[in-house]
């Protein structure tokens, strides 16, 4: 068991760290996303790039490499309980934040988690999608919607297991610049229209 818990470990790591955003902004002709607004390797990033379609692109992505660990487990381990299931998922998040490809500099994590809850829980990926929608196009800041959003989702889940709040702590702590803007209130706005 050791032996395939690493192999999902390295695995669901390895499917976590792809950078999308990096990726395909480089196919687009953009050039790379680390030069372009905040330098994030995400979705809202790559929304800056002025292409919409784009950045659909890279977060229907980044979801699917959320989606895909908690899917396998359930399909294939379905002798390993609830708990580790959720645990194993969490490293396609770590993936995505910590990349090896980039240096360990990735992306907030946000659309990767999105992934897992839709995977793990419906309802509740969709409590938390339309949490950070609501309050991001209010607001006209994704980083606010995201970091409210990513607490109002484990509520659901704190009976369960504490290792939710592991990826969350990842998450804020990679938004820290993020609420320094917002304090200094320096923080870009959501541009939907030119």
């Amino acid at each position: 068991m050791l032996i395939t818990s690493i192999i999902l470990i390295v695995f669901f790591y390895l499917i976590g760290s792809l950078p999308f955003a990096l990726i395909l902004t480089k196919v687009s002709g953009f050039g790379d996303i680390r030069n372009i607004g905040s330098g994030n390797v995400g979705a809202t990033n790559v929304l800056r790039t002025g292409n919409k379609f784009l950045a659909l692109i890279v977060l229907c992505l980044d979801i699917f490499k959320g989606f895909v660990p908690f899917l396998i487990l359930e399909f294939y381990f379905n002798d390993l309980s609830l708990i580790n299931k959720i645990l194993f998922s969490h490293f396609a998040i770590i993936g995505h934040i910590f990349p090896i490809w980039l240096r360990f500099k990735g992306g907030k994590g946000v659309a990767t988690y999105i992934g897992f809850l839709l995977s793990m829980n419906l309802y509740v990926g969709l409590i938390f999608l339309i949490t950070w929608m609501v309050i991001a196009i209010t607001t006209k800041y994704s980083s606010v919607g995201s970091l409210i959003a990513i607490l109002v989702a484990p509520i659901y889940f704190i009976f369960i297991n504490f290792n939710f709040y592991i990826v969350i702590f990842f998450i804020y702590l990679k938004h820290t610049e993020n609420i320094k803007r917002l304090l200094n209130k320096t923080e870009s706005k959501i541009k939907l229209s030119k």
